[in-house]
């Protein structure tokens, strides 16, 4: 916990071994129910296209081996958040082609063009399923291909989208300045309570209340990462403690956030400057962490076992 004194956060400085390294832009590492290792390699391209990669990683020798390689209409995807459903099929945002699925032979599909009420989807970074099924989704980029590609970098254009378990597609809020990690904090009886949304270049955290499928209650600011450096939070997960780990990309440290948010009372100093997400082995207190300086994969033991994704539930 943090200093009770100076109020400032625990350092901690756990043992990380690296996984595999050199997979362009590494990311949306998740398991599947078979107890399978999946992530992705945004940022390969080929001929100055996007190319972008999902891999299939045997843990045990740490081979990498490419699985798929989204293409619509001649349109590279890149894929970059990914979460697994109790059919065990991969469902992947993608900032070029919006939601896929994937099944267990590396086939994909697109999961929709346009939104509910027939907007054009936006390009999709990272996404979190509730407890009752519902995928939530964070949408940093313009339209999907064949628009022309864009990023909420600099505009706040940035979105969020639920794809409820009636399979509607929802946009649930937009006027991010980048939305990026995503995760839902559930109640202890089970039932989702609110969905944490990480905003990269505010370094903020905003959270809402989830009302029911696709609906939520009004935004509020949740926690805020520390520092002034170029960068900000990604991906993130929870434990069963109900601990947010967060990864706050630039900063070379995991932040760790108690239930109520506010400022993280831990900070984990990571081998690498740039950790862009974090997910737990099912059923262990073991990370995986995803990052952009070596481009890498690492684990290591935290202090409790993850909260269980919604495939294991």
């Amino acid at each position: 916990m943090a200093d009770t004194v100076t109020g400032a956060p625990k350092i901690s400085q756990p043992e990380f071994t690296k996984i595999v390294d050199k997979l362009l832009g590494s990311e949306g590492p998740v398991f599947d129910k078979n107890g399978n290792f999946y992530m992705v390699a945004p940022e390969v391209e080929k001929d100055g296209a996007f190319a972008g990669q999902i891999l299939k990683i045997d843990l045990s020798t740490c081979k990498a081996t490419v699985i798929c390689e989204p293409v619509i209409d001649s349109n590279g995807g890149v894929p970059a958040g990914c979460q697994c459903d109790k059919d065990n099929i991969i469902w992947i945002a993608d900032m070029r082609l919006g939601i896929l699925t994937m099944d267990q032979s590396g086939q994909f599909k697109q999961f929709c063009k346009v939104d509910k009420d027939g907007n054009v989807m936006q390009g999709c970074n990272d996404c979190s399923f509730d407890y009752d099924g519902n995928l939530w989704v964070t949408a940093p980029a313009g339209e999907i291909s064949p628009h022309p590609f864009r990023s909420s970098t600099e505009e706040p254009f940035g979105s969020v989208y639920c794809v409820t378990n009636k399979k509607e597609v929802i946009k649930v809020d937009t006027g991010y300045k980048f939305s990026n990690g995503i995760a839902v904090q559930h109640k202890q009886d089970g039932k989702p309570w609110k969905v944490i949304v990480a905003e990269t270049f505010t370094k903020s955290l905003w959270a809402y209340d989830i009302l029911g499928s696709g609906k939520v209650g009004q935004k509020t600011l949740w926690g805020k990462l520390p520092g002034d450096l170029e960068g900000g939070p990604d991906g993130m997960d929870f434990d069963e403690a109900g601990n947010l780990i967060v990864a706050h990309w630039g900063s070379s440290h995991l932040e760790v956030f108690g239930p109520d948010g506010g400022s993280p009372h831990t900070r984990i100093k990571c081998p690498f400057s740039k950790p862009s997400n974090v997910h737990f082995q099912p059923g262990t207190s073991t990370v995986y962490v995803t990052e952009h300086e070596f481009h890498g994969l690492w684990k290591f033991q935290w202090e409790h076992p993850g909260k269980p994704q919604y495939c294991d539930v």
